[in-house]
């Protein structure tokens, strides 16, 4: 181990320990057991346009905090056995819509920054959307909106939503299938009993301009229903990259009956057109991404990725008692990705007739080592295809509060049944590079240095490829209770039981061509047991200390996209082990929290020569993380964290004879050993803000072969505002000192990088009755 990652640890230790003794001076609550805690002083009504969202029931200012509060005490989700985020024996980290409007935060890619450990995956030919690595480990099916899966292949915006909540750790117990790095939980904008209406205008220095609208008003004779409307529209170029360019819109609307009554009802959806310009990155060089300027794409200029999202969802909730509750939620989601995108694929140079000459994989391939930038060039990829995403799900639950002799219970049991379908439509466009034929799916050359634009040349054809087509039924039963065996003590155990079946089809196929490994048809069916154990030591309400297990799992069909090879593989498991401590501080004005953990990855599937895959592999990382939110001072708020990964792949892709192509004992791909935020504010007399905040990403590499190394960055972030009870305008500058750093990786061809934007100013007006 580096004197560095010594340093780092013995800090990392130090920050867990360190609080105990102050909560120790506080006054104790050990001789009975402590009541349900309440909200700290100044947490805002949860559907507050303008405030910070407690989700469990209202509850009223009484002064102290500002709404704007970065800190969020109260998970939104039942099944994580309490309402308390200290109850849960697992890291949870909780973005607000506070945190979100103070950094100009539009996407979940930029929210997600804001906690160590997530790393960002770039658009690829069968994945995209929103790509996400949480801890080591792909997240692109471990997406949920209000606790139901959201697996669809789309671009998430942040317009709707009032918090994302990331829970740390394999979780099948709680949410079925996957979750080996973790969930991430959107917690869309609900009703509630106010007239409030915020309107938004934002512009940058890019000419992006943004608008958005969020307005709740009640209705009915009885006081007890709510409509709520949040819309979204935005055009222009979204970042300093060329070919970036946006077009959106998105409406959310949703009604609440019977607010506070027994029985409450709501119904809502998410409709979003987007015809985007996706970056698609750069190609590599020598073991690094080429180094061309930071505004370089290769696509063309008529490339775009149009999308279309329905998301129709339901509750319905039943107080039977004030400790007996039903809810039965039912989600239905169509997304369809129309795709025609180019790709800058390969680096080479051109030949003495013109024709394109690929560079050696990895690092000081001569003569490309030394090659000026302006004698190299990139063969382009087609990355053409029309896909449909189905979703049917239903959920039911049962929350039951009870004592059996002196041990008080927080129990919850409930199914899980759900439909899930997808077909992908795949074509190609080959063309030539300098009359000379290129490879099939190549559209054309261009030079490596800068962007050429516009359309894809009339003389090259786009022809059907594969079509896809995929379905699958799940099932699940769980159960999980809170057991308060001590005053101090809680007990935590949960086990949930899953059937997942899955079948895939494919037109063209090791079948009816040759030389291809595409299964021309491929049905599973996986059993699986999840469990989840945790002990909690509470010896005061302000301080938390905790050991959990947790297990998950992942079905090889799990993505409904998988297509090489015959052979049904065994589902991969996972397992999770987690130590951590959280605190309360400043009379529960700031929250203070750290693990120590290890998550195990077994019959992780290996790929071999001919494309097929064998369950042979291991993927273990172990880690560490802190996490600060809240406020410090009146009027001074923080959020951050760090977080340190020691990801290795203990087993996997074998290497060649000459020690070339291996993975074991590497680093996963876009696993960062070091990752850190901070973000702060302070405001003066209520009126001025300012601000601003660092992310910090260590060095990654872009395929589990480490033959791409991408380096770390800094990037600084400022903010100031103006404040006024009706109205405020915020100005933030993004990447400050314009610091060249790539954002999101993909392992595809090779290796891709896409760089981050460049320095950007924004400004927002919002505007509040």
């Amino acid at each position: 181990m580096s004197k560095r990652h010594k340093q780092i640890q013995t800090a990392v230790f130090g920050i867990l320990m360190a609080p105990a003794a102050a909560v120790a001076q506080q006054t104790p609550a050990q001789n009975t057991p402590p009541p349900d805690p309440a909200p700290p002083p100044g947490q805002a009504n949860p559907g507050d346009p303008t405030a910070s969202p407690v989700t469990m029931h209202p509850v009223t200012v009484t002064g102290g905090r500002p709404s704007e509060d970065f800190q969020v005490t109260r998970g939104s989700l039942n099944r994580l056995g309490a309402a308390e985020l200290m109850d849960v024996p697992q890291t949870v980290v909780v973005i607000n819509r506070a945190l979100m409007q103070s950094q100009g935060a539009t996407t979940m890619e930029n929210a997600l920054r804001n906690v160590p450990g997530v790393t960002i995956g770039s658009a690829e030919g069968g994945t995209i959307g929103t790509n996400i690595n949480l801890n080591g480990f792909s997240a692109r099916t471990d997406i949920y909106l209000d606790g139901m899966r959201d697996r669809g292949q789309y671009y998430r915006d942040v317009f709707a939503l009032e918090e994302i909540e990331v829970l740390m750790g394999p979780s099948s117990m709680l949410f079925g299938r996957g979750s080996t790095g973790g969930v991430i939980n959107q917690v869309t904008k609900k009703p509630f009993l106010k007239n409030a209406t915020e309107l938004s205008l934002q512009t940058t220095t890019n000419g992006f301009v943004r608008g958005t609208a969020d307005v709740n008003a009640p209705f009915g004779q009885d006081s007890t229903n709510a409509a709520r409307v949040s819309a979204m529209f935005q055009v222009g170029k979204a970042t300093t990259l060329d070919q970036s360019n946006v077009l959106d819109f998105g409406f959310a609307p949703s009604v609440k009956l019977g607010i506070g009554t027994p029985t409450e009802i709501t119904l809502s959806a998410i409709l979003q057109h987007r015809k985007d310009q996706v970056p698609y990155g750069v190609p590599n060089l020598n073991g690094f991404p080429i180094n061309v300027p930071r505004n370089t794409a290769y696509g063309y200029d008529s490339d775009a990725t149009v999308q279309d999202v329905i998301q129709l969802n339901s509750t319905i909730e039943h107080k039977f008692a004030a400790n007996l509750n039903l809810r039965n939620k039912t989600e239905f989601v169509w997304v369809n990705t129309a795709v025609q995108e180019t790709s800058g694929g390969f680096v080479g140079t051109l030949a003495a007739n013109g024709g394109f000459v690929q560079a050696a994989a990895g690092p000081g391939n001569t003569p490309y080592s030394a090659a000026p930038l302006n004698q190299l060039y990139v063969r382009q990829l087609s990355r053409d295809r029309n896909i449909n995403d189905y979703t049917l799900e239903n959920q039911t639950e049962v929350t039951a509060k009870f004592n059996t002799a002196f041990i008080g219970h927080n129990l919850l049991m409930g199914t899980d049944i759900n439909y899930e379908a997808y077909t992908n439509k795949t074509s190609s466009r080959t063309g030539a590079c300098n009359g000379i034929p290129l490879v099939a799916g190549s559209p054309g050359c261009v030079p490596a240095g800068f962007t050429t634009g516009g359309n894809t040349p009339s003389n090259v054809p786009s022809l059907p490829g594969n079509y896809a087509s995929s379905q699958a039924l799940g099932f699940g039963m769980y159960a999980n209770d809170t057991a308060q065996v001590l005053p101090w003590l809680k007990l935590v155990g949960g086990v949930r039981w899953d059937v997942y079946s899955a079948q895939i089809g494919n037109s063209i196929n090791s079948v009816n061509t040759p030389g291809n490994t595409t299964a021309a048809y491929s049905s599973q069916i996986d059993y699986f047991t999840s469990v989840r154990a945790g002990a909690i030591i509470e010896p005061t309400r302000e301080q938390s200390y905790y050991f959990s297990y947790s297990t998950s799992f992942n079905p090889s069909l799990e993505q409904l996209t998988a297509t090489t090879g015959a052979t049904v593989l065994p589902p991969e498991t996972n397992e999770g082990f987690e130590a951590g401590v959280k605190y309360e501080l400043l009379n529960g004005n700031l929250s203070l929290n750290g693990a120590l953990f290890q998550i195990t990855k077994n019959n992780a599937r290996t790929a071999n020569a001919d494309g097929t895959f064998t369950p042979t592999g291991m993927v273990r990382v172990q880690g560490a993380r802190v996490g600060i939110a809240g406020q410090i001072l009146p009027g001074w708020q923080v959020f951050g964290g760090y977080a340190y990964l020691n990801g290795r792949i203990l087993a996997g892709l074998p290497a060649t004879a000459n020690g070339v192509g291996g993975t074991t004992g590497n680093v996963p791909l876009n696993t960062p050993k070091d990752s850190a935020n901070i973000w702060t504010t302070y405001t003066f007399n209520e009126t001025y803000e300012i601000g601003g905040g660092v992310f910090y990403v260590g060095q990654r590499y872009a395929n589990n072969q480490n033959t791409v190394q991408v380096p770390e960055y800094t990037r600084v972030d400022l903010t100031a505002a103006y404040r006024q009870p009706r109205y405020e305008v915020r100005f933030n500058v993004l990447n400050v000192f314009n610091t060249m750093y790539y954002d999101q990786l993909m392992a595809s061809d090779g290796g891709r990088a896409v760089a981050g934007t460049g320095t950007t100013g924004l400004i927002t007006l919002t505007y509040r009755m």
